[in-house]
């Protein structure tokens, strides 16, 4: 077998809690934790594919091990895949179909278990300040420069549209 990389542990995480959920009879978790699993497959599988694209001499066994993905890399699938259920329940609840926005809700908690305890607010703010005194800004002009120094601190933390928000309320 390959030498695994850190990120394993964390897909490994996964899959474990899959095997609980299935022992346990869990249906909407292990449909939810296949689905994640096939989305952080499918992403690999992109890794790989750009590999073999940039390195054509690479064995299948090298590019199995360096398309493995990184923690990071996974909860970056994690948080996408949060994004889309926020965005899922928007939808359903604008159709009046509560129903399946209360599902979306569901799922989305299940995923959000894998993800970095999510900041508050005030704390946003309290980032978005210090990086504003950092920087001598003017104005909207200098938001790429403030969003680019925040979005490493907080990546994972917070979402990005809620850091944008903030930072455009403080920058008026």
């Amino acid at each position: 077998m390959i030498e695994s990389s850190q990120g394993m542990e964390f897909t490994q995480q996964i899959r474990d809690d899959l095997k609980t959920a299935l022992r346990k009879g869990d249906a909407l978790k292990v449909e939810t934790l296949r689905m994640l699993l096939s989305s952080l497959s499918y992403k690999e599988k992109g890794k790989r594919y750009t590999l073999s694209k940039a390195n054509p001499n690479f064995s299948e066994e090298e590019l199995v091990k360096n398309s493995e993905l990184s923690d990071q890399e996974a909860r970056e699938v994690v948080v996408s895949e949060v994004k889309k259920r926020r965005e899922a329940i928007e939808a359903f609840e604008k159709g009046r179909r509560l129903d399946l926005a209360e599902r979306e809700g569901k799922e989305m908690e299940i995923l959000q278990a894998y993800l970095p305890k999510q900041i508050s607010e005030d704390e946003i703010r309290k980032l978005v300040k210090e990086a504003l005194d950092q920087m001598d800004t003017v104005g909207f002009q200098d938001m790429g420069k403030i969003m680019g120094a925040l979005m490493p601190k907080l990546k994972g933390k917070a979402e990005g549209s809620l850091i944008s928000k903030i930072v455009k309320e403080m920058l008026s």
